[in-house]
């Protein structure tokens, strides 16, 4: 019985010595190089706050709470430029404790809508049916706020399709300024993306397991569509 006993508590004791650390990270405000119909003045901001909250569900982050995070841009031009220096990531992580800056843009979006001819009608009033597709790239980029480096990069993308009252998925509710988008094929190629940001960090920033290759063979694979998409010599 304590031979039991000894190896439980040995066990115990490994496997606390191999659990990893959970990486502390700031998420700054989102830019915007699109023209797309529901970014608002406030968007950038709902944006990063809605990503921190994937970063938390995923279990493998430790995540700045935005009153600190606020003291920092209040004094630069971070929120609004999307620019991470050296200098202000290494104040930035001194102020806050956090070790990484998370910085996300708005770099393409596309949505068409088109009537089905499905509809119904009543009383002789008519209601056409509509069906609409939408597609977001968002580029995600993790600066060491440290060395004021920048570690990892991605374009992340989501895709939707859905009639107008086709339903979302989300693990955090939408608000704020999105919070009308929620049902939209807007708001669902948002929730795609930002999901799809959140595990690809968490699995090359904390798990660092099998899916690393799974990425780079997603990334492989958006890269040679971009590229079809263009007429090469």
């Amino acid at each position: 019985m304590k031979k039991l006993l000894f190896l439980l508590a040995a066990f115990t004791v490994a496997g606390a010595a191999v659990a990893k650390d959970r990486s502390v990270v700031a998420v700054l405000d989102f830019t915007n190089e699109t023209r797309a119909h529901w970014w608002q003045t406030d968007v950038g901001r709902e944006l990063g706050g809605m990503l921190a909250n994937e970063l938390v569900s995923t279990g493998a982050f430790k995540v700045v709470e935005r009153q600190k995070l606020d003291s920092v841009l209040g004094e630069q031009d971070l929120g609004a430029s999307g620019r991470v220096s050296k200098s202000s990531a290494a104040k930035m992580g001194q102020v806050t404790g956090a070790q990484y800056l998370i910085t996300g843009n708005v770099a393409a979006y596309d949505e068409n809508t088109k009537g089905t001819g499905g509809g119904i009608g009543f009383k002789g009033i008519s209601i056409g049916g509509k069906s609409s597709k939408a597609y977001l790239a968002i580029d995600i980029r993790v600066v060491n706020a440290t060395t004021g480096e920048v570690e990892y990069v991605r374009t992340v993308e989501g895709h939707s399709k859905g009639g107008g009252m086709s339903l979302g998925f989300s693990r955090n509710g939408f608000g704020g300024s999105l919070g009308g988008h929620k049902k939209t094929p807007a708001g669902k190629a948002i929730r795609a993306a930002l999901i799809e940001a959140t595990d690809y960090l968490a699995c090359v920033m904390y798990d660092q397991d099998g899916c690393m290759k799974d990425y780079r063979d997603k990334e492989r694979d958006r890269r040679k569509k971009s590229k079809s998409a263009l007429s090469l010599d």
